[in-house]
């Protein structure tokens, strides 16, 4: 649940006496359904911060406008949401107004939570109701003018929140029906891969098409041969939304990892699959970074990133890029080095990569310390070359600005 944005704090005795009348193996049962419905919402990635409690908030979000910090969203009554009513929380996740009548900021989805029926808003709550409360409060949120002026959201919402339930295609079947629901409302997938408008609402006349985010490129989802989904086999869509990683497709980095770490791990086969048929039938739409090419490695490349490469990759990605050990190492097929900009290759390099896993933690290390600006980009370039079949055509001003952007995450705002 992409942050609450400052929610206010408070249940009432309504809510607490329609739990109260229901009988203990429902209430089981509907947490149950609500920590299942909370996972494929992916709340806990947004409402965490590093060595904070989980759903405890706190998590900065660095943005054109300011920094936004996610809320705490476990059951505390003073900084968290324990005061909540069933119906101030649905209004949160439908409308976008915290208790009180506050407006949220978007960077809370719920432009895409507002397709969301109301029992599963509920059985959410009952979930993160059932989770201990942890008294915590999120720094201030520091926007710049006008997006400091809450009140600026009325109008967004107006252009950009449809404010409606989900409802099913009446010629879909109801694998794909799942999938619409998983994808666009539960998911809010599009929030990171269709473009924004430029009112900052969502491009619905390029879903899918792309975008890049928090400086991520979330890639093109549509059926596209070039730039999006058609030349995935399903199965391979299936791993790599299950596990952050596809055979000759390379691993999930950033918030994507995250998504697949918290959130689409504990999806069923069934509903993974159901996403994938409805994905399947997103129209193409040919934007973005293009799939790499396929290419034989060469081993005289003249490139001055070579020998570079081979000081700080190869030990585990090989020089052939095929991976020492682990298939999560192998370069083949990594959307990232079909990209001459290198846009998510660089956030790796300036951030690094982890990505919990089945098999256990799979990282790679940050570089900006041990290498210069030119280095890096000379080592990015030679990767795009030699394993994406593309002329790399990064330059040292843009890995100082994605270093710099690292080493200052937060920036611009006065208090809102």
């Amino acid at each position: 649940m992409r942050m609450i944005l400052k929610a206010g704090v408070a249940v009432a005795a309504l809510g607490f006496g329609a739990a109260a009348a229901m009988p203990a193996s429902a209430q089981s049962d509907l947490v149950k359904r609500g920590e299942y419905l909370t996972r494929a919402a992916d709340c806990q990635a947004c409402h965490s911060a590093a060595g904070g409690g989980a759903f405890a908030g706190g998590r900065a979000f660095t943005l054109p406008m300011g920094v936004l910090y996610s809320p705490n969203i476990t059951p505390d009554a003073e900084t968290g949401i324990g005061r909540y009513t069933d119906d101030e929380f649905v209004r949160v996740l439908h409308s976008g107004v915290a208790r009180g009548g506050k407006h949220l900021y978007p960077a809370m989805p719920y432009n895409s939570y507002t397709l969301m029926t109301r029992d599963d808003a509920l059985a959410i709550k009952a979930y993160l109701f059932s989770l201990p409360a942890v008294h915590a409060t999120a720094p201030a949120n520091r926007m710049s003018f006008p997006y400091n002026i809450r009140a600026v959201m009325i109008g967004w919402n107006l252009l950009n929140n449809p404010d409606h339930r989900f409802t099913p295609d009446a010629n879909a079947t109801p694998e794909r029906n799942r999938g619409a629901y998983l994808v666009e409302a539960l998911g809010h997938c599009a929030q990171c891969h269709t473009p924004r408008t430029a009112t900052q609402g969502l491009d619905t006349a390029r879903a899918y098409a792309g975008a890049v985010q928090q400086g991520w490129n979330a890639y093109n989802l549509t059926s596209d041969a070039a730039h999006g989904l058609k030349n995935w086999s399903d199965a391979a869509l299936e791993q790599y939304l299950s596990t952050g990683h596809a055979d000759g497709h390379g691993p999930a980095s950033g918030p994507m990892a995250e998504a697949v770490q918290y959130s689409l791990h504990y999806l069923t086969p069934s509903d993974i699959h159901a996403m994938v048929v409805y994905l399947r039938g997103i129209p193409a739409q040919p934007d973005g970074p293009e799939a790499p090419l396929p290419v034989v490695a060469s081993q005289s490349n003249p490139d001055p990133g070579r020998q570079l490469f081979a000081e700080a990759c190869a030990g585990c990605h090989l020089p052939s890029g095929e991976g020492r050990q682990s298939a999560w190492a192998s370069l083949r097929g990594d959307h990232s080095l079909g990209d001459p900009s290198a846009t998510n290759m660089l956030q790796v390099l300036a951030h690094g990569s982890q990505i919990q896993t089945d098999q256990g933690l799979m990282f790679m290390h940050a570089f900006t310390r041990a290498y210069t600006d030119p280095e890096l980009a000379e080592m990015a370039n030679y990767a795009i070359t030699q394993f994406g079949g593309r002329q790399g055509d990064v330059t040292a001003q843009q890995v100082k600005a994605v270093r710099d952007a690292a080493e200052k995450p937060e920036k611009i705002g006065s208090g809102s």
